[in-house]
């Protein structure tokens, strides 16, 4: 459980770019097909959540492992800094054109 939460957490900032970034891609897919308007946030809204659950998932772990209750506060707080910083990104991204609705990604790259 540790290690899948150290996978979702904003710990090591790489984690992000491999894991969370597709992860909250993928989740917010679905929910763009339904509404375009929605994908945006949606992808914000997995990407935050993708963060806490690892961090979660990972505070879990490490207490089931050394047997005592460790203070979560401080991990949150690392992880309110983390995804606000790659939310701040990825609405930048978002902006200048490079992370779009795979339709549009893809219409671009082939010229269609």
């Amino acid at each position: 459980m540790a290690f899948i939460g150290f996978l979702l957490s904003p710990l090591t900032p790489m984690n992000d770019l491999f894991v969370n970034f597709p992860f909250a891609y993928a989740m917010a897919f679905p929910v763009g097909l339904l509404s375009r308007d929605l994908f945006v946030p949606a992808f914000i809204a997995a990407y935050w959540l993708s963060n806490i659950l690892g961090l979660y998932m990972m505070h879990r772990g490490k207490n089931m492992i050394s047997g005592k209750e460790m203070d979560f506060r401080d991990e949150l707080k690392s992880t309110i800094v983390w995804s606000t910083v790659y939310t701040i990104l990825i609405f930048i991204l978002v902006q200048i054109g490079i992370l779009q609705f795979p339709e549009e990604f893809w219409a671009r790259i082939t010229g269609s």
